[in-house]
């Protein structure tokens, strides 16, 4: 499957040309694997790919023992895998490096050597557990993988021509058209529906079938389930507690996460390590109350209160109504012709959270309270910066809404408070793009161009 970080290795590989290593971080089942073993294969003459999952004793004691003499090493390495390497031309491997802390240290040594190229892949790579000892090699980048995006989505489908025309309208301010929104809603309802796990993706591709995708979907929920057991050492019952209440938390009108919905009495210091873990493993999406919409949003958070998204709104899905491997054809169709009776909302706001954090946007929101004035209580969804930082007008407020029907009153009184602070407010709703106002509504299928 066509994937952008592919554009992103070429070019790390054109710019740095041997200076550095890359690590493809994301989450398990992204498709980590599968795109570097692509991108070895059609830009190298050869590669070696070590995966630490199933690796022997031979090549990790090649780690142990001869990285002071890497002509012994690659010698060895080239025979044990059966081979040849090419000075400049080839590029290894390092699969779920996170397994093998060894290797990745000696990333510092083999980019000094500079014979060849190097690609890590790892999912809870950045967890103490698996990195206490070991010193992280600076010559290391850092690559961010998530699940496909909607364009990614419409790849997947063999549909190369409706992005590029959302891009264009979104450039240009112009509405769709009916026609072309209503196709364009579509493919977004089934992709809300599918998610962006490839495995889902490439199931639905092949079969159209939502039942067998939900089945994939659950096996992923597994895995993440047993990762939990398996990595999470003494969070483990905290971390599943967040992990299996995110549906419920999501459901909740603010959809802030209540901590006494897990313990009565319970303390963001007691659980910050369990969310800690979860965001680092990229299972779920972290945003956090800002206190104030102006520059620099990371320095105004209130860190004890926050949003939990899923990083996968097709895993939400499954997560949310498959208690009992029940989520039927029926619910997808409905969901699919947006006729189900729920809180949508919830599903609609971890969508545009996912997309937002794949468009490489950290995640904010604004909630300010207070009992004696109306004026000054309002809830925003998320705010975003501008790219580049002026003296004013940087930040966008963003609502969300998932009906046809609703009100913006928080988005308006925070826009009379604080105008200058304020780029384009946006509203990402179901409906075609217009202006009105100096209010910017979106299509929720253009949420990953913000």
């Amino acid at each position: 499957m066509r994937r952008k970080v592919y554009d992103q290795l070429k070019k790390w590989k054109e710019e740095q040309n041997g200076e550095s290593a890359v690590l493809i971080n994301g989450a398990r089942r992204v498709g980590k694997s599968y795109i570097v073993k692509e991108f070895a294969q059609e830009e190298y003459k050869s590669y070696i790919l070590l995966d630490f999952n199933t690796i022997g004793k031979n090549i990790k004691s090649l780690f142990e023992t001869y990285l002071d003499d890497l002509d012994t090493f690659f010698m060895y390495l080239s025979s044990f895998t059966n081979t040849p390497l090419y000075p400049r031309e080839s590029v290894i491997i390092f699969d779920e490096v996170q397994l093998y802390p060894r290797a990745r240290t000696a990333i510092k040594y083999l980019v000094e050597d500079g014979r060849y190229d190097y690609i890590e892949t790892g999912s809870l790579v950045s967890i103490k557990k698996n990195v206490e000892d070991i010193m992280i090699p600076s010559e290391e980048e850092e690559i961010l993988m998530y699940p496909m995006d909607f364009e990614e989505f419409l790849w997947a489908l063999n549909n190369e021509t409706l992005m590029p025309l959302i891009r264009m309208n979104f450039q240009k301010k112009h509405e769709m058209g009916q026609m072309m929104h209503r196709m364009a809603m579509d493919y977004f309802r089934q992709y809300l529906i599918v998610g962006g796990m490839p495995q889902a993706v490439a199931k639905f591709v092949e079969t159209r079938d939502f039942n067998k995708v939900d089945r994939v979907k659950r096996q992923i929920l597994t895995l993440y389930r047993n990762d939990i057991q398996k990595y999470a050492s003494t969070y483990v019952f905290k971390v599943t507690q967040i992990f299996d209440t995110i549906p419920s938390q999501l459901q909740k009108h603010e959809k802030k996460f209540m901590l006494k919905a897990l313990t009565e009495g319970a303390r963001m210091r007691d659980y910050e390590t369990a969310f800690f873990w979860l965001a680092d493993a990229m299972i779920v999406n972290m945003a956090y109350n800002t206190t104030e919409p102006s520059i620099g949003l990371g320095m105004n958070t209130d860190d004890t209160t926050l949003k939990c998204y899923m990083a996968d709104t097709g895993l939400l899905i499954s997560h949310a109504f498959n208690e009992n491997t029940i989520v039927s054809e029926n619910l997808y169709n409905k969901l699919l012709v947006d006729k189900l009776e729920f809180n949508g909302g919830m599903i609609v706001e971890n969508i545009v959270a996912q997309m937002l954090r794949s468009a490489g946007h950290k995640l904010y929101f604004f909630s300010k309270y207070s009992k004696d004035d109306a004026k000054e209580r309002m809830e925003l969804d998320f705010l975003i910066a501008k790219d580049t930082i002026t003296s004013k007008h940087n930040i966008s407020p963003i609502e969300v809404k998932s009906t046809n029907r609703y009100t913006l009153t928080s988005l308006k009184k925070c826009i009379a408070k604080y105008d200058s602070y304020l780029a384009t407010p946006y509203v990402l709703h179901t409906a075609d793009l217009k202006v009105e106002e100096g209010i910017t509504y979106l299509p929720l299928y253009m949420t990953g161009l913000l």
